[in-house]
């Protein structure tokens, strides 16, 4: 899989997730109401896919903007969003963001592929 094939996915995983989670939310006596903080992800999701151009034509800057927002991305969902999702034995938010963190790790690994292979054919 190619680099912007990889961050396209995962900006629009990081997108579509979030929206679905924000607009089935069901509310409880405990949270009535859905937070804006479940959005997060959607913003980071259209940072990259504003990003993505400059990925498929190799922008150097833009890759390592990309690859940080991935970053935080997996920080971001790996903590307390897939905690409550297992806590709450929310099914379907544990699917949600365990999607949104593997296509982030799967772009990562695509990123950090694509920078060993440009390293070595710049020092060839």
């Amino acid at each position: 899989m190619k680099t912007y094939q990889a961050n396209l996915i995962n900006a629009l995983t990081l997108i579509v997730m979030p929206l679905w989670s924000y607009f089935t939310y069901e509310a409880t006596a405990d949270k009535p109401d859905q937070s804006l903080t479940a959005l997060i992800p959607l913003f980071l999701g259209v940072i990259l896919l504003l990003c993505n151009r400059g990925v498929k034509n190799e922008n150097k800057t833009i890759a390592h903007i990309a690859v940080i927002v991935t970053l935080v991305a997996i920080l971001g969902n790996s903590t307390k969003p897939l905690i409550s999702a297992i806590d709450e034995g929310r099914k379907l938010g544990v699917f949600r963001v365990s999607l949104m963190i593997l296509t982030s790790l799967i772009a990562m690994i695509t990123f950090v592929r694509s920078f060993i292979a440009n390293r070595k054919r710049k020092n060839s």
